[in-house]
Formats: C-alpha cells, sequence, structure tokens
C-alpha cells in the first residue's frame, strides 16, 4: 500500500505489528489524539475569527453564512491537505466526500432527532440549488479519476464566485436576522487576543490532521481496507465534529437556520475550498470502483434533501431517523463491499 509509515512512527509500531491488536490500539491513540486537537483547533479559530470579522462590521448573518462555514471546515482541509502531500489521494478524497455525506445524512438526521427542523430562510432555498449544481460538477471532475491543478483552481474560482454573491445578498427576513444576531452579534476578545486565538488555532488544525492521517494510514494497513474506506469513515467522521457539535448545539435551542445554513454552507466549501485548494497544491487521484458509489450517494443525499429545504418542509424525527439510517447501511457497505 503507497501510504507508507513515517519512519519515526515504523519503528515504533513495527515490533507489535505481528499481533495487530496493539498496532490497531496505537493507531486509534493517533486518531483519537488528532481529533482532539482538530476539534479544539477549529473552535478556537471559528471563536476567533468570527470576532475579528464582526470587528470589521460583517453582519451576524454574513459571518454566519461565511466564517463560521469555512471555520468547521478548517479540519477538513487541514486533513486533506496533509494527506494530500503525504501521498494518501485517497485519504485526501474520502475525506472530503465523507464529510459532506455525514453532514446530510449524520449531522442532519441526530440534528432533526433532537429538535424537528424548518426553515424560514431564504437563502437556503437559494443555496440548495447551489449545492446541487456543485454536486453535479463534483461527479464530473471526480468521475475521470484524476483531479489536477486545473480543476482546482476552477473549484477555487466557483468559491469566489460563491462569496461575492453571499456578500452582495445579504437581506434576509427579520427572524432570520434575529437568530443569526443573538449567535454572532455578541462583542468578541481585543483583535491581538483574535489573532493570537487563530494562529493557535491554526497551529492545533496542523498538528491534529497530521496526527489523523498518520493514525487512518495505520488502522487502513491494520484492517486490510482501502485507504479510500477509512477516509470516508474515521477521517471524515473526525473532521465533520465541529460541524456535529454546532449541529447539536443550536437544534437543542431551535435554531434550525443555523443548523442548515452551516450544513449547507459547509458541504459548498468542502468542495469548492477544500478539494480546490488541495487539487492546487497536489493533484488529487481518486480511484477504484467504489469512487463513483460514493459520489452518487452524495449526489442522492442533495437530492432527499432537497424538498425539505427547498420548500421550508419540516424535517421531523421521522425524516432524521431516515437520514441517520442511509448513513449507517452506507458504512456497513463500505466494509463489506
Amino acid at each position: 500500500m503507497s501510504n507508507a509509515l513515517s519512519p519515526r512512527f515504523a519503528t515504533r509500531a513495527a515490533p507489535t505489528a505481528g499481533g495487530g491488536v496493539s498496532l490497531g490500539f496505537v493507531a486509534w491513540l493517533w486518531v483519537a489524539l488528532g481529533v482532539t486537537l482538530l476539534y479544539f483547533g477549529g473552535e478556537l479559530l471559528v471563536r476567533h475569527a468570527v470576532a475579528l470579522a464582526r470587528r470589521l462590521g460583517m453582519s451576524p448573518l454574513v459571518v454566519g453564512l461565511t466564517v463560521v462555514a469555512f471555520g468547521t471546515s478548517a479540519p477538513e482541509l487541514a486533513a486533506t491537505l496533509a494527506a494530500a502531500l503525504r501521498g494518501n489521494p485517497q485519504v485526501a478524497y474520502g475525506n472530503v466526500i465523507g464529510s459532506n455525506i455525514a453532514n446530510l445524512s449524520l449531522v442532519l438526521g441526530l440534528a432533526a432527532l433532537v429538535h424537528p427542523l424548518r426553515t424560514q430562510a431564504r437563502f437556503i432555498r437559494r443555496e440548495m440549488p447551489f449545492l446541487l449544481i456543485v454536486s453535479l460538477v463534483l461527479y464530473y471532475v471526480v468521475s475521470d479519476g484524476w483531479i489536477g491543478r486545473l480543476e482546482g483552481f476552477l473549484l477555487f474560482a466557483g468559491l469566489i464566485a460563491y462569496l461575492t454573491y453571499l456578500l452582495r445578498e445579504k437581506e434576509e427576513i427579520p427572524d432570520v436576522e434575529a437568530e443569526f444576531a443573538a449567535e454572532y452579534a455578541r462583542s468578541g476578545p481585543a483583535v491581538w487576543v483574535s489573532l493570537l486565538g487563530v494562529a493557535a488555532g491554526v497551529a492545533l488544525l496542523t498538528v491534529g490532521a497530521s496526527a489523523l492521517v498518520e493514525g487512518a494510514a495505520t488502522l487502513a494497513r491494520a484492517w486490510g481496507v482501502a485507504d479510500r474506506v477509512v477516509g470516508l469513515t474515521v477521517v471524515a467522521l473526525g473532521t465533520s465534529l465541529p460541524e456535529l457539535a454546532s449541529a447539536l448545539v443550536a437544534a437543542r435551542k431551535g435554531e434550525s437556520d443555523l443548523v442548515l445554513g452551516n450544513l449547507v454552507g459547509s458541504n459548498i466549501f468542502n468542495v469548492f475550498a477544500i478539494l480546490g485548494i488541495t487539487a492546487m497544491v497536489r493533484p488529487v487521484q481518486p480511484d477504484g470502483p467504489g469512487v463513483l458509489v460514493d459520489l452518487a450517494v452524495m449526489l442522492g443525499l442533495v437530492l432527499l434533501a432537497w424538498p425539505f429545504l427547498y420548500t421550508g418542509l419540516r424535517l421531523g424525527r421521522r425524516e432524521g431517523a431516515v437520514l441517520l439510517l442511509v448513513y449507517l447501511v452506507y458504512v456497513r457497505y463500505l466494509f463489506t463491499a
């Protein structure tokens, strides 16, 4: 398998590799360390980036749709870049696709189980067709088994167009504006404290991504499964923790528009920012017969969520249970196919 361990880690793990159990235990420790650092790094980055954005005069709605959505996607960016630079293109691909699948099934399903979701926001109705287009573009880009630097640049250009659109379309109905203001309009710390917080968040993300990818690569070897499967499950779930945590807290407060806005925005950022930036740094080569299945599942979840989010229908506990079941069935398929 191409995802060789670093010499330092390989030397330490090799004596116990024969038993399998010890090697897997050490790998899980690396994964746990990586997920923990990614979670706290993402939290630091989001909190202080929001404070800086508010000091620059950005409205709470725009902060929620851009800064928060990008901040909660920062763990995915760190882990995907780390995987690509370490020569694990399947982990890099799996993390992006797996995070998008987890957001629209696991995270959205659990949030709906906590509190039924109904959106009033016009921006979600505008973004759902955009998310469908983004998913179709990704399907086309990945279907040939290669995401080069030019394609990465075009994806990143799509991010710039998306951000420009969001910054110009700032008007929303008063109830939605008030919901975002209650969450993101609070005054933050001094500028220098926020800058240090952002730097600390980035540092934790960098170290955490390295540890997570290291552990995931070892798990793939210990389990005898493809790097893609570990990327779609272990890595994607670990990097989706910020979205999961923020969605469950917002759902408990009954802030449906926050939940849906952050999840939809995060999925768009995952494709345009994370895959785009990663491919520009180092081309990604998703390969194997299961790649198109993963893309079909991601696209199917967008189509499944479309009628609820686009029309403003209630996404209740029954629909949430269906989404959660889809995720569990998909994960079982990955490990048994």
